[in-house]
């Protein structure tokens, strides 16, 4: 079960930090954002093991993952944010390896909307 919290709105240029809660140890973490009217996108992955973090080109060097192990929480912390970052954000986990193959997660949790103003 996957919990993500922390939207909202914030102005252009503003911060936000995401967090998403595990009920148990996967093998890695994903955030993903859906913004109106379009495709749902991948943001970020971050493999527990080894603690990588991959992100996709348009938030690379805005968005940074982190964890806390003892909470088992991933977070997706938000700098300068943009109106185009506007979206359902969504957290989700993979139970093994495979998901470097096939980019399919496991498990979803509910989304959570960052409204981002101009």
């Amino acid at each position: 079960q996957l919990q993500a919290s922390g939207g909202g709105l914030v102005q252009a240029g503003g911060s936000l930090k995401l967090s998403c809660v595990a009920s148990g140890r996967t093998y890695a973490m994903g955030w993903f954002r859906q913004a109106p009217g379009k495709e749902r996108e991948f943001v970020a992955r971050h493999i527990w093991s080894s603690g990588s973090t991959y992100y996709v080109d348009s938030v690379k060097g805005r968005f940074t993952v982190s964890r806390d192990n003892a909470k088992n929480t991933v977070y997706l912390q938000m700098n300068s944010l943009k109106p185009e970052d506007t979206a359902v954000y969504y957290c989700a986990a993979a139970k093994s390896a495979t998901v470097l193959l096939t980019k399919k997660f496991d498990y979803w949790g509910q989304g959570t909307l960052v409204t981002v103003s101009s």
